[in-house]
């Protein structure tokens, strides 16, 4: 759009307190309430679609949709297209306890006929502590990314050719640099597909599928 360009972008969010009150007590009725009071501000905002950037909030999704006054990207959806795409076969799925546990990448992967991978029960709840212990308090010991890189190991070993970083916090400490996977950078991918849409959004997905890949495709 040139130098300094971009889309207007508008923002809201409530505290992650509220957040997680609803999550810890199982209440996603919760989540989807505070998530469509945001859609509603940003509707009378002026926005055109909506992102949520945090992976474990989608579980409230199939809530919010139906009674959403916008259009959401799906960040899920972004990130099995972008698997899709790489040719990867079976993905390994990082993130909060709540979002490894729920369907939210199994139902998009499974749709595009790509496998997955959970780390067990033991190791969810260690990803867990991570993330919300130190992670999101701004610490990345050293320990917590040796950890995370035995994970993506067993994950390897159990056949996955990729690994999805399903939380915001996680390229804080993991990267293409230090995985032994390729990674899929949730929040990057969504970020990447809110950018194309804006840029034309009266194509659909498989335009912005098109916009995506064009370069790569030969069309400039």
């Amino acid at each position: 759009m040139g130098r300094h360009d971009h889309p207007e972008v508008s923002m809201h969010t409530h505290s992650l307190a509220q957040y997680m009150n609803c999550i810890y007590a199982g209440n996603w009725q919760g989540v989807a309430d505070l998530m469509l009071a945001s859609a509603e501000k940003l509707f009378r905002m002026g926005a055109d679609f909506l992102i949520c950037p945090d992976n474990t909030l989608h579980q409230a999704m199939p809530l919010v949709l139906p009674h959403s006054p916008l259009l959401w990207l799906h960040i899920a959806e972004e990130v099995a297209i972008e698997a899709e795409h790489r040719g990867f076969r079976k993905v390994g799925v990082l993130g909060t306890r709540y979002l490894v546990e729920s369907e939210v990448y199994p139902e998009k992967l499974t749709q595009r006929g790509i496998a997955f991978e959970r780390p067990g029960k033991l190791e969810c709840e260690e990803i867990n502590r991570i993330i919300f212990d130190e992670l999101v308090c701004g610490t990345f010991p050293s320990a917590s990314l040796n950890y995370l890189q035995r994970v993506i190991e067993a994950l390897k070993r159990l056949g996955c050719d990729a690994v999805v970083l399903g939380c915001t916090e996680l390229p804080l400490l993991v990267n293409e640099s230090n995985s032994s996977l390729p990674t899929l950078d949730s929040t990057r991918l969504l970020a990447h597909a809110a950018l194309n849409y804006a840029l034309n959004p009266s194509g659909g997905t498989e335009a912005v599928n098109q916009i995506r890949y064009g370069a790569s495709e030969g069309s400039g």
